[in-house]
Parts: C-alpha cells; structure tokens; sequence
C-alpha cells in the first residue's frame, strides 16, 4: 500500500495553518474521518456532537495511549522522535531524527507511511513544515527522568538549565568558548547553537580528553542520567564546565539531548526498524502431508472432546466456591483422558468456550454436558470441527494461564474466573495469518513470529524481543563515574506467550499440521486455497478485529460463512465411519476406525474402551453388560445388536456372559424405604444377611421377601453390586426404573462471550451516520451569526430568547426560507445546538429541515431555548 493511501486529505482552513486538532479535523473529508473512527472506534461511543468535541476526545490520555498501542514499531517511534523534536517540527527535521545524517534510505521510504498512518489516528496535525504531537502524546513520550523516553535522550540544554543560576550559566558559555551574554536565555540559545552545529560541536570535542569522551560514550544511548560526587573528578569537571553535562539534582548529572544527537550521528533511535522482520521457515512440506496430519489431529480432537464429555455425561466434577475446577477434579480428568495437565485443561476450556459444557446450576452445583452437545454429536464430524476451531479463535479465555496467580494472589483455576485475556484473538488470528503468508506446507520458526508480533504490537509487551534486551544490555557496559541507572525488562510478554500457546494448540486442534497451516485452516481465516506470496501479507478478519473490540455482525457472518467453507474442505480428509466390529473370543471387540453414531454410543454402554489409537478396543464385563440391561435392553436385544454389527461370529464366551448376567439381573429389587431389597428367593436375602460386607447397610428383614436398610437406594445399589449381585432399582409402583446413559444434562446454556476491551468495531453503516452527525453538530455549532445588540454569543452557548420572541422569528424564518442556529433542549435534559430551515410553525410545533441530523424533524416550541439568525451565506 502506497503512502499516498495514508496520508489524510485535509484543507487549510480560512485562516491558513490549522491552529488546533478540530480545525486539522475540519479540514479533512469524510473518507479520511472514516478512517480515524474506524481505527479509534472509542471517539464515537456516543458519537461527539462536533469536530471540537472529537477532537477534544481524541486527545484524552485513555484514548491516546489506545491509539498507541495499536502502532506498530516505526509508527511508534517516529511519535517517540516527534516527541523528542521541537514543537512543532518539519519533516526535514523529522526524518532526519530517525534516519541520521546518513540518510538511511529503508527509512526514508518508509517515513511517509509511519507519519500517515499517525495523521490517519489523529496522534500528528499540521501540514509538513509545522508537524505537531498531540499533546497528551508528547507528555506520554518525551522524556523525563520518572518516564524515560525509549529513545535514551534526555532534557534539551533548555529545560536541563531551567533552574541555573544565571551566573553558572554565563560561566558555562564562557568555558564553551562563547561570549558572555546579557541575559541568562540568550546564553541557553547561544549554547543550545553550539551544541547543533556539527563544525563547532566537532572542534569543542576533539580538544576534550579521553577520559571525558568514554563518559559521553556510556550516556549517549541512555539512560541519560549518571550519578557523581560532589568533587568530580578532572574529565567530568571538563564536561560539567562546558554544560556538555548539566546538574538536574545534587548529585546527578545527565547529558543534554543536543549533545546526545551530535553523538548519536542525529539519530534519535539506536536501531530504527522501518521495515518489519521477515516470518522464517522453519520447514517445508507437501500440502498433503500437511492436510492429512492436520486431519489426523482434527479427528483426535473430536475424540478427545467426546471422551471428556462422555465421562462427565452422568454429572461432572463439583464446581468450587470461587467458581472453576479443583486441582484434584483437572488431575483426575487428565488421567482419564491420559493427558498431560495443561493439555487437558485446554480440552476442558474448549469444550466450555464452544457451549458443550456448563454447570448445572443446582444446589450440589456439578459440571455436565449442556444440550448443545447432544446437537453437536448429531453434525458431520467436519462441523463439529469448525464449530470447535471457530470457538478457539475467538474466545478470549485463555487456558495457558491456570495455575498462575490473580491480582489477589488466587490460584487460576480451570473452568473459573480470571482467564479472559481480550488480545487472545487477535494474537490467535495473526499468528495464523503469518503462517499463511509463507508458501503452502512451510511451517515458521517460533522466534521469528515473536519478533514480527513485538513489532507489530511494541507496547503491549516488552519494547523489544528478550534477545534483543539481552544483547543491548551486553552492549551496555557500566560506568565507572557516573553511573547510569535501569535494568532492561525481564521476562515473556504476554502476547509472546499467547502466540506460543497458540502454536500449540493450533496443532492439536487440526488448524496446523506439522507446524504448516493447512488448506482448511487457510479457510478458516477467510483465505483464498492459494498462498499469497511470501512478501505480501494476507488480510484476515483476524487482521480486522484488535484486540480491544467486540466482533461487528458483518465479521460475525464472515466468520461463520469461514467456518462452512474449512468444514467443506477437511470433510473429504477424515475418515469415513464404520459400520461394524470384529469380536474376539477374549471378550474384546476391536474398531478399526471411528464408527458410526449409533453404533458408538451403544458400544460405549455395553463395553468398556480398554485402549484407544488408530484402532479402539473395547472389553465387555459384567459391569458394562450390567449398564446396558440399566439402559433397558434385554438380553435378545444385545445379541442381535452384536450379531447385525460384527464382522465375525459372535465368541461364546461373551454370549455366556450376556445371558450370564441377564438371568441375575432384576432378580433383586431394591427400592425407597429408606431402601429396601426385594426378592421371591428368601435364600438369597439369608445369604446377604449373613454376608459381613452387608454390615455397613444396615439389612433387617421386614418379610420373608423383604428386607429393609438404612442406606438409600443408591448407596444399596452400589453395596449390592460390590458384592457381586446384579440388582435393579424400582420405583414406587413396583416398576423396573431403566437408568439411561447420558442422562445428566444442564438447563440450556450459552457459549461464553468474549470479553472485549473496548467498543464494537463500526460498521460502514455506523460510520455514515456519525459523520453524518458530527459535520452537522459542528456546522450547528460553528456556524456565524449575526452580531445582535448584545454583542456575539459566547462560543458553546446556546441561543437564549423569550417565548414570543423565538415563535415571531421561525413564523419569518418560514416567510423568508432563511435556516436559524436554535438551541434544543431534549426530554432527557441533553441541550444540543441545531441549524433548523423552518417549513412550517403550528399547533405548538415547529416543523423544519434539521441540517444537524440532515432530515425534517419536528420539534416542540416550549423545548427550543432561543434562536439566533445565522450570517449571510453560512449554509
């Protein structure tokens, strides 16, 4: 994209040079507002009634530092050098800050963009020989010693002097070599001169000595500020005499940003980065493999989820006070899903984020399988994939950071409060579309996509890589006198961890294969089949959606049109479900592949999975032919159901243990009471009676065929089957209760919603109307009006006139067809200025042409304040 397509198109105003941000604002035209409402949508929540007020908005310290943390690395530090040049600035003098006296031509290049995309979010006004920093910009950049500048410059001579005595001043210029002056700011000029004249500068240093010059040589790049005792030594007596270094506190010193840039060549920044660092291939591979590995990993995961909500399908873990899942609960269900804890903690997030998985709610509050989930298992399993991957990249919960500690000093839990990161998206979809800005099957180094992230986005985390901190500290060797202060930033940001967590859970989820990003994992962003070439990034709705705003319904519809269209794509890759079995005579029976819906949930009621890989094997017990009896099949109904989907004869031995089973099961009922067992064979009910491990139930014979407990009917139920009986439960009729599984199911729930750190995106249709608005509030309230026997209004102030008053001027205004500056009082008590055409004054009401909302509107007569003729020819 050119830089012509950044610059804003502004006009000067009547005056010539704009004089403020509104009158840059005014000056510019609709397109060019779009563009700063569209990357700065927190100025128009409410949309301002003017330009001033934009403008004043615009320039909030909340909203500027938004603003700044969007930039990328040069945006950024070419506000930092405007911050540190003079206000305000040419572009001369701007360029020559970030490209030095050599002229770096990759700078140069790239200056006009860095400068148009600041003009475009309203951080830089003016035309080219007056540029100028929004001031709460410039206070948040420029240095001072509580908030060093990341460019390492200190004070100017000017400010590091402010407070001298006029005759130390005068004795400073004298030992520059400089003529005494008269008065203590001539000197500071003469000497502030001295300093960026390169010739004069050059000569004063060559006559310093050695010593002086390795001082200068260890505060250059900063920090600026050094420590000295009160009889300094001869070489800084030398500096501090000719005001190359100037005292800011009683013992501190700090060389002045003149002195720095001479020093520096003119560079504000040691090492300017115009151009981003390139993403590097880690490796290559065909785009099949690709795909196929990242299909494989695709349909782990549908299996993956499956088993986690399959074993909390009957009612999960407790949900703890604080909310979330206890340690204990997340080891215990990584060992069921022979996991790693991480790993199985970012299944359970993902289940939670698609909608698969809620709390019940009720009083003994349990985790379990929400309604969505029985809906999801009926998709094809490509859409249950996308709904799982589109779940991912938009939630802003972020599993990575369980088991870290809150503000509070609270342990992170899975599944509880306190894991919403609102960059999470973003990172997520950047990290994808830089993989798809490298060929087809090529997967990217981790370090490269951290250091294009921390240039993209420099102020969220760390100014620069760990590497790069590392090495500049290296370079940084410590003075003897003075002594400079600051440690560089340790640790990983947490943008850098998300993208690494990223790149891992995108391989497990299916989107990447072998570190590539597949083809439908391509789709899954929005992109084309073909990879764009390497040099030219893709545009993504990730690309569209920062971190800090809500998803706009025309992204929501993009996302979701993605999403059908990957599903599309990985369908053909998984494999196709099976229809069958094969039984072995070891009571086992072995899946070849996934299998078919019904044949699965029946297979996981009457077996239990003994292993699982590219083939399942299941084991039948009596426990798990018990369940399915539960479920209310019958024993015919077993064998058929293993006779019509095995592709080998049914083994003996598990025919013996179906009909084995079946003859024992309900032979024993048990039932409330507290409990009781109810039996025909009163020689059973005397061997549990005799049986010590009956003890703790507590079985006393009421009948000959009844005998009664203490413990509930589950508890008896479990007591009984523990000792090896086979009974079932009834209800108060007497009726065998059938125990289905899957039967434990929360109330309807809904997926959790992103947590946004700002307002919605605007969409096209937003972004009209409020400009639409803001040029007609503006015209209101900028309009010339005629200068009455008062004098002119105040600016701001409404129009104030009596009742007869304002009714005899709009009857004229009617007559005549002129438009009037009205001030307007709504029924909320919000007063408003408005430039009405009056069409039509009746019954209390005055019908008119609002040019402010750009429509006829009527309005109440005893609501409008006063009214005001405007000057000739304003509308």
């Amino acid at each position: 994209m050119s830089p012509e397509q950044h610059t804003p198109t502004e006009t000067a105003p009547p005056g010539g040079t704009p004089r403020s941000l509104a009158e840059a604002l005014r000056g510019r035209d609709d397109r060019s507002l779009a563009v700063l409402l569209r990357a700065r949508p927190d100025l128009i929540t409410p949309v301002p009634t003017d330009l001033t007020q934009l403008a004043t908005r615009a320039g909030t310290r909340a909203s500027v530092v938004r603003a700044l943390e969007r930039l990328d690395r040069f945006a950024l530090q070419t506000a930092q050098a405007l911050a540190v040049a003079a206000d305000p600035a040419s572009y001369d003098e701007l360029a020559s800050l970030l490209a030095g006296d050599e002229a770096d031509p990759a700078v140069t290049a790239a200056l006009p963009h860095a400068l148009g995309t600041l003009r475009d979010q309203a951080l830089v006004w003016g035309p080219d020989d007056r540029l100028r920093l929004v001031r709460t910009a410039r206070e948040l950049l420029a240095p001072s010693p509580q908030h060093p500048s990341p460019t390492g410059l200190g004070p100017t001579v000017a400010e590091a002097t402010a407070g001298m005595s006029p005759g130390r001043v005068q004795e400073i210029v004298t030992e520059a070599g400089l003529a005494s002056t008269h008065d203590s700011v001539s000197a500071v000029t003469a000497l502030s001169e001295l300093f960026t004249d390169r010739r004069r500068m050059a000569a004063l240093l060559a006559s310093a000595p050695a010593e002086s010059l390795d001082v200068l040589t260890r505060l250059v790049w900063g920090p600026p500020y050094g420590q000295v005792t009160a009889n300094p030594a001869a070489h800084l007596r030398w500096l501090l005499d000719r005001g190359l270094l100037l005292p800011t506190a009683p013992g501190t010193v700090v060389i002045p940003r003149e002195v720095a840039l001479h020093l520096r060549a003119g560079r504000a920044h040691r090492q300017v980065q115009p151009v981003p660092p390139p993403v590097e291939a880690a490796a290559a591979h065909r785009p099949q493999v690709v795909d196929a590995t990242a299909a494989g990993q695709a349909y782990t995961a549908l299996a993956t989820v499956e088993e986690l909500l399959k074993d909390w399908d009957e009612g999960g873990p407790g949900v703890l006070r604080a909310g979330g899942l206890s340690v204990r609960d997340l080891k215990r269900t990584a060992v069921a899903l022979d996991l790693p804890e991480p790993v199985a903690a970012f299944w359970v997030e993902l289940a939670y984020a698609a909608g698969l998985l809620a709390s019940d709610g009720e009083a003994d509050e349990r985790y379990a399988a929400t309604p969505a989930y029985d809906e999801w298992l009926e998709l094809p399993p490509a859409e249950r994939w996308a709904r799982l991957a589109t779940a991912w990249l938009t939630a802003t919960r972020t599993p990575g950071v369980i088991g870290e500690r809150d503000a509070k000093e609270r342990t992170l839990s899975a599944l509880g409060p306190g894991l919403d990161r609102s960059a999470a998206p973003e990172v997520r979809h950047r990290v994808l579309a830089l993989l798809a800005g490298l060929p087809e099957g090529t997967s990217a180094t981790p370090d490269s996509v951290l250091a294009r992230l921390h240039w993209e986005r420099p102020t969220r985390g760390a100014q620069q890589p760990p590497q790069a901190q590392q090495a500049q500290q290296a370079q940084q060797q410590p003075s003897q006198s003075p002594q400079p202060g600051g440690q560089p930033r340790q640790g990983e940001d947490l943008r850098s961890r998300i993208a690494r967590w990223t790149l891992s859970e995108a391989e497990s989820l299916g989107v990447t294969g072998r570190g590539a990003l597949s083809t439908h994992g391509r789709a899954l962003l929005g992109l084309p089949h073909e990879a764009p070439a390497p040099a030219e990034l893709p545009e993504t709705p990730g690309d569209k959606l920062p971190a800090h705003h809500a998803p706009s319904p025309d992204l929501v519809a993009e996302q979701a049109a993605a999403a059908s269209r990957a599903a599309r794509l990985l369908a053909p890759l998984l494999p196709e479900p099976l229809d069958h079995v094969l039984l072995q005579a070891d009571l086992t029976a072995v899946a070849p592949g996934p299998l078919k819906r019904p044949l699965a949930d029946m297979l996981g009621v009457l077996a239990d999975v003994e292993s699982k890989g590219g083939a399942t094997v299941y084991r039948f017990t009596p426990g798990s032919v018990r369940r399915a009896l539960d479920a209310g099949r019958s024993a015919s109904d077993l064998h058929d159901f293993l006779t019509a989907h095995s592709r080998t004869p049914v083994p003996q031995p598990l025919a013996y243990l179906i009909d084995d089973v079946a003859r024992r099961h309900g032979h024993l009922r048990i039932g409330a009471a507290s409990a009781y067992v109810r039996c025909d064979d009163d020689a059973m009910l005397n061997e549990i009676l005799a049986d010590k491990r009956s003890q703790g139930l507590g079985l006393r014979r009421l009948a000959p065929t009844v005998l009664a407990a203490q413990a509930d009917p589950a508890a008896l139920l479990d007591g009984l089957r523990a000792m090896g009986y086979a009974p079932a439960a009834e209800s108060a009729e007497g009726d065998v209760l059938i125990t289905r599984a899957h039967a434990h199911r929360t109330p309807p729930r809904t997926a959790p919603e992103p947590v946004p750190d700002g307002p919605p995106a605007p969409d096209d249709t937003l972004l009209g109307a409020a400009i639409r608005a803001i040029r007609a509030g503006d015209l209101a309230s900028t309009a010339p009006r005629r200068t009455t026997a008062g004098g002119p209004a105040p600016a701001g102030a409404l129009p104030r006139t009596s009742s007869a008053e304002t009714l005899a001027t709009m009857q004229a205004a009617v007559l005549t067809g002129e438009a009037l500056w009205v001030g307007y009082v709504n029924a909320e008590g919000s007063a408003s200025q408005r430039v009405l055409a009056p069409v039509r004054v009746e019954g209390g009401f005055v019908t008119a042409y609002d040019h402010t909302a750009d429509e006829v509107r009527t309005y109440p007569l005893h609501r409008i304040t006063g009214v005001a003729e405007l000057a000739d020819d304003t509308i």
